[in-house]
């Protein structure tokens, strides 16, 4: 199954309080569930200003819809093609 990171341009996500991120992560389980099982978010990176999220999807056209129903930005979405760490230098 495809993996995507997705952009989510949040002005001040960084400083989102606990509570706030909460809520948005029960917002987008609850339209995952929705949706079934072939959509999976594996976690999300908070920085400053945005969100980069990991999903698991058949296509991008899902991901873009999770997004919609679920009032989250999703500016950019680009398929993982390959994952490299360190021990790819071995």
């Amino acid at each position: 199954m495809p993996k995507f990171i997705i952009e989510r341009k949040i002005p001040g996500a960084g400083a989102l309080p606990q509570q706030e991120l909460k809520a948005i992560s029960q917002k987008s389980c609850d339209v995952l569930r929705g949706m079934g099982p072939e959509v999976q978010w594996l976690q999300s990176y908070v920085t400053g200003d945005k969100i980069y999220c990991v999903y698991i999807a058949p296509n991008e056209e899902l991901i873009r819809e999770h997004a919609r129903q679920g009032g989250f930005p999703a500016d950019s979405v680009s398929r993982v093609m390959n994952i490299i760490d360190p021990t790819t230098a071995e």
